[in-house]
């Protein structure tokens, strides 16, 4: 904030240097006085330094040693991957894809059966079913495929949306009444053989599933909903025929997955004593193949040992945590990007799970923020921003690519992007609700339904003097006044980088 501050002002006094001498006195009784902007940055800057003291005394206190994270990033020449998953890029999931298959195949006396599938997360259960959904076999089964990401969020007007925008993406719902989009979900189903995946269900309230169920069962006889969740309660809820419960991957399939990850073809044999370390690192991951492809991502073209070591003796591995906890792996992988990267990464939590992100809205959101540094005068920012981007991709950070006229966009995985709110809870927040309150150290806001907010500015939100961005991600709706919010962020957030209405 000080340092934004001190920009400002220096700016400020380029525009008014060549001011009249009324403006220079008028400007000597206001508060943007340089004796008074002297005085209340002194007084800022004493209590930084007061702060900043107290840490050092509590880490010679505690006997802290100092560790430096930050290494030179490697730019890594490996290809970006696309939207579908390749069969040959799963390792492990075979049987599993071919016995759900076998079930969508299968038609018996009901129009629509449920298969759920049930794991930990960072299992696979998405990825197995996007092999599934993307199978030759199954493409001639059905008349419709429907894809639809549910998360934590589920509100059956919302739910509909995303099914009717799976199956006719032209066309906008968003203003429909409840009793509108019902209707228009039973005529997009009607008589027509689907198969609907409702990826990432959480909600085990019957009662909401039951509502969603009914309208679903105008489907034509052998339509299928593949349900992936980490709750058994939830696959006892829908599922109309045994889950298929997703296994730990064997540590053979994990070694061949790190190895694919962190290796070229021809440098496993050329590497022993990096193999072993690896599998040492291999068996910390306890079977979970998203731990696995984060870690090996990470070490792709390291040959350092002491690097390998570095990751394998870490102290984060000894963290209190739940069986099958992934987080140390993935907290690694956070710990080890450069600090720059740590803050752009960081930054992505003010997006909603399963977003589509842009790569040109990011780096430009990081540019605004002042996220993205370059001591080359002759190099453009934007060059330097898509560079973290692409550092970001390499070490498994984004998924599920796509490009369309040449913009690359993709996803967080949820665990992943848990991270990243764990990392920057005190900073960024998104805004579910009116009765919603923030801390007012959040600095990024944004509105992942805009629809649902009052007209007038939440006053939660108009209290976060240091804001930096203010960002609806999706379409708004008819209640919000956009004057509003122009008049507010003018008038209260002097610090604000970001405006996306």
């Amino acid at each position: 904030d000080v340092v934004d501050e001190f920009e400002c002002e220096a700016l400020r006094r380029k525009v008014v240097k060549a001011g009249n001498t009324t403006r220079k006195v008028r400007r000597f009784f206001s508060s943007s006085n340089p004796l008074a902007f002297r005085f209340r940055m002194g007084h800022k800057l004493k209590q930084i330094r007061e702060r900043v003291d107290e840490i050092a005394a509590l880490k010679s206190k505690f006997g802290l040693t100092e560790r430096i994270f930050d290494k030179p990033v490697i730019h890594r020449e490996r290809e970006m991957t696309h939207s579908f998953v390749d069969a040959s890029d799963v390792i492990g999931r075979d049987q599993a894809r071919d016995n759900i298959i076998e079930m969508l195949q299968h038609v018996d006396g009901e129009n629509v059966s449920i298969i759920p599938i049930v794991g930990i997360g960072g299992l696979g259960k998405t990825t197995l079913a996007k092999l599934v959904y993307n199978d030759q076999r199954v493409a001639t089964l059905f008349e419709l495929k429907l894809w639809v990401c549910v998360s934590d969020v589920f509100e059956l007007d919302k739910v509909i949306i995303k099914i009717l925008n799976s199956a006719s993406p032209d066309k906008k719902y968003l203003d429909m009444g409840i009793d509108q989009l019902q209707r228009s979900l039973r005529e997009a189903l009607n008589e027509r053989k689907y198969l609907l995946i409702l990826d990432d269900v959480w909600s085990e309230d019957p009662r909401k599933w039951l509502e969603l169920k009914t309208l679903l069962m105008g489907g034509a006889n052998g339509s299928k909903i593949v349900v992936t969740t980490r709750s058994n309660r939830v696959a006892e809820i829908m599922g109309t025929v045994s889950p298929q419960n997703l296994s730990l991957l064997p540590h053979q399939d994990c070694l061949s997955l790190f190895f694919k990850c962190a290796f070229k073809e021809y440098e496993v044999k050329q590497n022993p004593n990096l193999t072993t370390i690896g599998e040492e690192i291999v068996r910390k991951c306890k079977g979970v193949p998203l731990a696995v492809i984060t870690l090996g991502s990470l070490l792709y073209s390291v040959t350092d040992e002491h690097e390998w070591e570095f990751i394998r003796d870490s102290e984060i591995w000894e963290l209190k945590q739940k069986e099958n906890d992934i987080l140390p792996a993935l907290r690694l992988s956070y710990e080890n990007l450069p600090s720059y990267l740590k803050r752009c990464f960081a930054y992505c939590s003010i997006f909603p799970k399963d977003y589509k992100l842009n790569e040109i809205e990011l780096v430009y959101l990081w540019m605004a923020n002042g996220l993205v540094q370059s001591s080359n005068e002759n190099q453009e920012l934007e060059d330097v921003g898509f560079r973290y981007f692409k550092e970001l991709c390499s070490r498994c950070f984004f998924q599920d690519f796509s490009e369309y006229y040449g913009i690359v966009r993709c996803k967080m995985h949820d665990l992943i992007h848990d991270l990243a709110l764990s990392i920057t809870q005190n900073e960024c927040s998104m805004f579910l609700d009116s009765t919603q309150q923030i801390a007012k150290s959040v600095r990024h806001v944004s509105f992942p339904h805009p629809e649902s907010l009052p007209k007038d500015v939440p006053k939660s939100l108009q209290n976060l003097e240091c804001m930096r961005t203010i960002c609806f991600i999706n379409e708004r709706g008819e209640g919000i006044s956009i004057e509003m919010f122009i008049k507010t962020c003018c008038s209260r957030f002097q610090y604000l980088r970001v405006l996306d209405l």
